[in-house]
C-alpha cells in the first residue's frame, strides 16, 4: 500500500465521493467536470456500485468491505487509522487538485453531515464544493464573484463571527454581525446578474440551488 503521508496529486479537478445518499445523474455530472475519482472510505462501495473505479481510497476503512477493497488495486488504498479526523478531513488533507467537487456527503446521518461542514472549515487545500440532493455549500473566499440569473435563492450561514458586504443581493448584509446563534442569512435572493460579496474572515459558507455549478466553479476555480 502507498504511503499515507504523502498527498496525491492530481492534474484535473477531482470528484471526492463519499458513503451517503448518492444519485447516478450527479456522479456522472460531477465526473464531466472533475473526471478524477477519489472514493473516502465506504465511498469506494458506491463507486464500484456506479461500475467507477477510483484513482484512489481515503480512509480508516472502517465502512469499506474485504470484498470491496479486494477489487482495487492496493496503490490506490491509502489508509490513515487515525480517529482525530473523518474520511472526509483526511481525504482533503491529501489530495491535491485544482479544486474538489463532493458528493455522497450529505444526507442520512446529521452527525455525518455536521462533521462535513466542520471538515470545510478545517482544510487548507483545494477548495472544495459539496453537492447535495437540491444544493450546493462551499466556503467562501474572502471575495467572491458570481454571476447568477436574478431571483437565484442565495444562502448566507456562518460558521464563526464574520461580516460582509455585499452587492446584488435583495437584502443587504453590510453592518450585520453574522454568528452562529446570533445572526444568519439564508433565503436571499440575487437582484441582478452579478452578485458580489467580501467576507472578513474565511467563516461563512455559501449555499446555492446545484443548478448553478457551473458558475460556482468558475468563481472558484
Amino acid at each position: 500500500m502507498p504511503d499515507p503521508s504523502s498527498n496525491i496529486e492530481f492534474d484535473t479537478f477531482v470528484t471526492l465521493l463519499g458513503g451517503g445518499e448518492l444519485n447516478a445523474a450527479d456522479l456522472a455530472n460531477c465526473l464531466k467536470r472533475a473526471p478524477a475519482l477519489v472514493a473516502a472510505d465506504g465511498g469506494a462501495e458506491a463507486a464500484l456500485w456506479q461500475g467507477a473505479m477510483p484513482e484512489a481510497v481515503i480512509g480508516d476503512f472502517d465502512s469499506l468491505s474485504p470484498e470491496a477493497a479486494a477489487r482495487i488495486p492496493k496503490d490506490r488504498l491509502f489508509v490513515l487509522k487515525e480517529q482525530d479526523s473523518t474520511d472526509f478531513e483526511k481525504a482533503l488533507r491529501l489530495i491535491n487538485a485544482p479544486g474538489i467537487l463532493a458528493l455522497g456527503f450529505t444526507g442520512g446521518r446529521t452527525d455525518h453531515e455536521l462533521a462535513v461542514w466542520h471538515g470545510l472549515m478545517t482544510q487548507n487545500g483545494p477548495s472544495v464544493i459539496v453537492i447535495g440532493a437540491e444544493d450546493l455549500v462551499f466556503l467562501a473566499p474572502p471575495r467572491l464573484g458570481l454571476t447568477l440569473p436574478p431571483y437565484t435563492r442565495f444562502s448566507l450561514f456562518p460558521m464563526g463571527p464574520v461580516s460582509a458586504r455585499s452587492t446584488g443581493l435583495k437584502w443587504p448584509i453590510e453592518g450585520l454581525d453574522f454568528a452562529p446563534g446570533r445572526t444568519i442569512g439564508t433565503s436571499n435572493l440575487t437582484t441582478d446578474r452579478r452578485v458580489e460579496l467580501a467576507f472578513s474572515a474565511r467563516n461563512m459558507l455559501v449555499i446555492l440551488p446545484k443548478i448553478h455549478l457551473d458558475a460556482v466553479m468558475t468563481a472558484l476555480f
